[in-house]
């Protein structure tokens, strides 16, 4: 089996839950190490691997594909020196600051022949698997409204500063909307508009976290929402169609098990638990009929596997850069649309 050699821009959060694992886990990707500034984490809990000193170092070693993992504000110039150097790229989200960069990189990344990525990794939750289910079999007719959201009850700020202080990647939008967004433009398609209103609700707080975006469709309205100070839960998904109605909460265990150091080895691996099921409820030939649907088990591992195969082969990344850019360009237009109190064509 061919090995795709595999170095991380960092070792925090996400390397630790959402990369390395998967990197150890799956047989095709060879897992060298991971630019680490202070501690050499990565060394301790994966022997052999390398913790480098500079994005030079990773660079000019005998990489094939650069993760960049870090703060946004950093995702263009490093994606950007990753491609000069010759190196397939996936990107975190979000894939830039802005579309104009975005566009630049997958330019950059069609000229050398390169792939890709972005790591849109909650297309891969058992939750939205479900509600893209229920929307492709077509029982609730034409969709005339939906709601998607990403909520949270914490008012304190995170103790990462690039998070927190005024840059070009800070702010939730740019954060868990750009999941939601993504995951929008995967269930309806692109947009014609957008109307956004950002606010800034915690504390102390300089930068968005709460957000309000109406996307618009020819027939259908789409709203993405995030916040902070939601206590009580609600549902994550709501879909409203002309034959009935799909609610579902957030349920996917994915990142919570592996924040608690369990890997996707058991057979049980991605399944909710009871009582999380979504709440379909439909008029069929005069009938009404409404009962709970069970979600598929996610698995990031997927993710993993389907990047792979198109280092290897022929295929398709799994989340092009075509993709982030129609992201970066649904938060670009938001950005303008809060600023302006207006409506903003796409």
């Amino acid at each position: 089996m061919q090995k795709i050699k595999t170095a991380l821009l960092s070792y925090g959060m996400s390397g630790q839950v959402f990369h390395a694992p998967f990197l150890h886990l799956h047989p095709g990707f060879d897992l060298r190490g991971s630019w680490e500034r202070s501690r050499q984490k990565i060394e301790e809990e994966y022997p052999g691997v390398r913790s480098y000193t500079s994005l030079d170092a990773v660079l000019h070693d005998d990489i094939d594909l650069v993760i960049v993992n870090t703060p946004v504000a950093t995702h263009f110039d490093y994606a950007k020196r990753a491609l000069k150097a010759g190196k397939h790229v996936l990107v975190e989200k979000a894939f830039t600051s802005n579309a104009a960069e975005a566009e630049e990189l997958e330019a950059l990344a069609t000229q050398k022949g390169l792939k890709l990525c972005v790591f849109q990794n909650r297309r891969w939750d058992s939750d939205f698997q479900l509600v893209r289910d229920v929307l492709n079999e077509g029982v609730l007719g034409p969709i005339v409204e939906a709601e998607l959201h990403f909520d949270r009850y914490n008012p304190n700020l995170s103790p990462k500063q690039h998070k927190e202080t005024p840059n070009d990647g800070a702010g939730i939008l740019k954060d868990l909307g750009s999941h939601l967004i993504d995951q929008a433009v995967q269930l309806f398609g692109f947009p014609e508009g957008v109307f956004a209103d950002l606010r800034t609700t915690r504390d102390q707080s300089v930068v968005d976290d709460c957000i309000d975006v109406l996307l618009y469709y020819p027939q259908t309205r789409v709203r993405i929402k995030a916040g902070f100070f939601v206590m009580e839960p609600q549902a994550a998904y709501v879909l409203h169609g002309k034959k009935g109605s799909f609610l579902k909460p957030r349920a996917d265990v994915q990142e919570n098990d592996l924040k608690d150091g369990n890997r996707p080895t058991s057979h049980n691996w991605g399944y909710e638990p009871d009582g999380a099921e979504g709440i379909l409820h439909v008029e069929n030939g005069g009938i009404i009929e409404r009962r709970r649907l069970a979600a598929p088990p996610g698995n990031y591992f997927h993710f993993f596997e389907a990047l792979y195969q198109s280092l290897t082969g022929g295929e398709e990344v799994p989340v092009p850069a075509s993709d982030g850019v129609k992201t970066m360009r649904i938060i670009d237009a938001a950005i303008q649309s809060s600023a302006a109190k207006s409506y903003i064509p796409l």
